[in-house]
């Protein structure tokens, strides 16, 4: 199985994998196992039914991490400052869900963020600081809109899906370089983890 390098960015990685098969299953599960290993704050961020509180879970049962529910808060006069909050959090922590979905999320929903640019860098540096990783989910809209229909009974339209899908990518794209990175897809028709460039 393909492993990060020591000292190599972990934005350069990309993983894929499909859960059918027991080998990737355990594939995947090492993968966790060294990310875990690693990075004492993980924060998930994805759209909806990419996983985000299954693998939360799992960190939480297999590896101790204390998981973070974070949904995107009111009107807040110092939103930067509640998320440098959360990324504070002492031991280790994983986020299902940050500050970058608000990076996704208002510009589709109000227009704009209420993170700035220079704020959500300095985030993503705090969290690099603090030896954390950005993990972003993803998914094609179709699985992802399968999945919701599953288990909420619903799902919203796929060209909806596909916007918080690219609108996600480009978040990430952004963030480049400010903090470790790795992509998952995680309904990827792989049978075993594959590293590429993001």
């Amino acid at each position: 199985m393909p492993r990060i390098a020591p000292g190599a960015a972990a934005s350069d990685n990309r993983v894929r994998w499909h859960a059918r098969s027991r080998r990737a299953q355990t594939e995947r599960v090492q993968w966790w196992d060294e990310l875990a290993a690693r990075y004492p704050l993980i924060v998930l961020e994805g759209c909806d039914g990419t996983g985000k509180t299954t693998l939360a879970a799992a960190l939480a049962r297999r590896h101790g991490y204390t998981v973070v529910h974070s949904e995107r808060p009111a009107e807040q006069k110092d939103l930067a400052g509640h998320y440098r909050s959360a990324l504070d959090l002492p031991g280790k922590v994983a986020h299902d869900r940050g500050f970058v979905s608000e990076l996704v999320y208002g510009p589709l929903r109000e227009g704009r963020s209420r993170l700035t640019g220079p704020q959500a860098a300095e985030l993503a540096f705090a969290l690099a600081d603090r030896g954390g990783l950005l993990v972003h989910l993803t998914g094609h809209p179709e699985a992802l809109a399968a999945r919701l229909r599953a288990r909420d009974g619903y799902a919203p339209a796929l060209d909806r899906i596909g916007a918080l899908v690219r609108a996600y990518r480009d978040v990430f794209g952004a963030l480049a370089g400010a903090a470790p990175i790795v992509t998952a897809d995680t309904t990827a028709a792989v049978c075993a983890p594959a590293w590429a460039t993001v």
